[in-house]
């Protein structure tokens, strides 16, 4: 748990957060206003862009078309109860450009030791069922990092909240 005076702050805690976990969870919307929910295996393009790989017909691809408008979680479920770290966002998510393609390709998958399948651009492109996606966040937020019935120091809180990073 990142305490309240290692000196961090909230825009680096949140970095952190990105940066050790693996998964994050969209949220799309379709047409009639359902909302759904996947978790996706991610890898960070800069500070705000977020780019998975994903089935052209499953739902939330589906929903983006319409409605490209998304929200997403990314939380470290590896803590101990009532130690949540979380970073939440919104955003708008696209199919990545075939002229974005191979720069996409170039930080996803993350080349980060995990055992993850490397992909070309034949596996993204016009004859395959995938796509890369990307979300450029507008809004993003991070859980505040406290004790549990302790208040935030940066708050004054002594329950869970989220504070805005940009």
């Amino acid at each position: 748990m990142i305490g309240e005076n290692d000196g961090m702050s909230l825009a680096e805690h949140a970095r952190a957060i990105v940066e050790s976990n693996l998964y994050l969870t969209l949220s799309t919307v379709d047409t009639n206003g359902r909302p759904w929910a996947s978790p996706v295996y991610f890898a960070p393009d800069g500070e705000r862009d977020f780019l998975w790989c994903s089935e052209t017909s499953a739902r939330h691809p589906v929903n983006l078309r319409d409605r490209p408008g998304v929200g997403f979680a990314i939380f470290d479920s590896t803590v101990e109860p009532y130690h949540g770290r979380a970073v939440y966002a919104d955003a708008e998510a696209f199919e990545v450009p075939a002229d974005e393609v191979d720069a996409a390709l170039a930080r996803y998958p993350r080349r980060d030791g995990h055992d993850v399948t490397m992909l070309d651009r034949d596996d993204v492109t016009a004859g395959s069922q995938y796509r890369l996606y990307r979300a450029s966040v507008t809004a993003l937020w991070v859980l505040c990092p406290r004790e549990p019935r302790t208040p935030c120091a940066r708050h004054g809180l002594a329950k869970d909240h989220r504070a805005r990073v940009l």
